[in-house]
């Protein structure tokens, strides 16, 4: 089970920590990663980190303004976004898996947990 936690208002150029708890089967290689879908559009990639904490990936959308991060074998993940734009608006979904990190960037056999909603305002 994934639970997503964190998510708020906030005006542009805010910050927001959202927070990603894993349980049940949580053994190793377990990477985990976040997505968001916005209203009328598909779910997308956003971050990902491996099971060390050391390796992780970026939406270009993201880069230089959100930090994925997790401890070495935890099974509690973070987003720290900051700069916040409107077009961030948006449900963040939380997504864990094995295998590569690859997996998770394109959502290969990848357990979900519910959304929690960002609004950033203008």
């Amino acid at each position: 089970q994934l639970q997503a936690s964190g998510g708020g208002l906030v005006q542009a150029g805010g910050s927001l920590r959202l927070s990603c708890s894993a349980s049940g089967r949580t053994d190793s290689n377990l990477n985990m990663g976040w997505f968001r879908q916005a209203p009328g559009k598909e779910r997308e990639f956003v971050a990902a980190v491996s099971w060390g904490g050391t390796g992780t990936n970026y939406a270009d959308s993201v880069k230089g303004r959100f930090t994925v991060s997790r401890m070495f074998a935890k099974t509690t993940m973070y987003l720290q976004m900051n700069s916040l734009k409107s077009e961030d608006t948006a449900v963040y979904y939380c997504a864990a898996g094995w295998g590569s990190l690859s997996t998770i960037v394109e959502a290969k056999g990848v357990y979900w947990g519910q959304g929690t909603q960002v609004t950033v305002s203008s």
